[in-house]
């Protein structure tokens, strides 16, 4: 019997997956904040493996990330718990879109990038895959409260 998704049941899973990764990526970032640049050697390398470039890791460029990655995670958790608030399934779309975005910006990464680099294989095998992963999450958070209505 083949598996089927259960759109009935409330997204908690799908919920917790995205706020949870967000959280953790917004504490490597606020941990980079602090000038610390494990696990790359230095602030060049850190930037150019996280995002294929370089870039600064200073707390004026990662604090408003570190801030706006925590937002979308306790705006998609919110939205789990109270599905028929429109702020919150707006925010909660507006994750969705990001993340979406960032994994499409992966896949004309993988081609348009230098392939041999750290920042190629993380993208390839981490970066993509994860957001592609969490924009279905944070969809299915969306979704659900409108699958439960059309039953």
């Amino acid at each position: 019997m083949p598996y089927r998704l259960n759109t009935t049941a409330p997204p908690t899973r799908a919920a917790v997956l995205v706020a949870s990764v967000l959280t953790v990526d917004a504490l490597f970032h606020l941990y980079w904040a602090t000038g610390e640049t494990w696990p790359a050697a230095g602030e060049g390398s850190l930037s150019r493996a996280v995002l294929g470039t370089d870039v600064p890791f200073t707390p004026p460029v990662l604090l408003p990330l570190v801030a706006l990655l925590l937002t979308a995670a306790a705006l998609v958790v919110a939205h789990s718990r109270r599905p028929g608030h429109p702020l919150l399934r707006l925010g909660t779309l507006a994750v969705a879109a990001g993340l979406s975005l960032r994994a499409l910006a992966g896949i004309y990464w993988l081609f348009a990038k230098e392939t041999g680099t750290a920042f190629h294989w993380l993208n390839l095998v981490l970066y993509t895959p994860l957001c592609a992963l969490l924009a279905w999450a944070a969809l299915r958070v969306v979704w659900w409260k409108d699958a439960a209505r059309a039953r």
